[in-house]
């Protein structure tokens, strides 16, 4: 996860679309009942995708759960259906 802070401008920007695909992928797996509940375990940069997850998750009718990791490298991001 360090590499992720030596790394150049454009590799820490595909990384970061690349996570928000990750997240885009899941929710739209929890909404369309494929899977209760899913975890994004290990992202460079979850803390930056909270705020956008939880804008698409809001018109698909999940939440998004924010995982602090306790070794506080990286981040966890849970997908869950809105009623459970």
């Amino acid at each position: 996860m360090s590499n992720a802070i030596h790394a150049t401008p454009q590799r820490r920007r595909r990384t970061l679309d690349q996570e928000l695909g990750l997240v885009r992928e899941a929710i739209i797996m929890v909404a369309t009942g494929g899977a209760s509940r899913v975890v994004l375990a290990g992202l460079h940069f979850g803390a930056r995708l909270i705020a956008p997850a939880r804008r698409l998750a809001a018109v698909s009718e999940v939440r998004i759960v924010p995982l602090r990791r306790p070794d506080g490298i990286g981040f966890d991001i849970a997908i869950e259906r809105a009623g459970d």
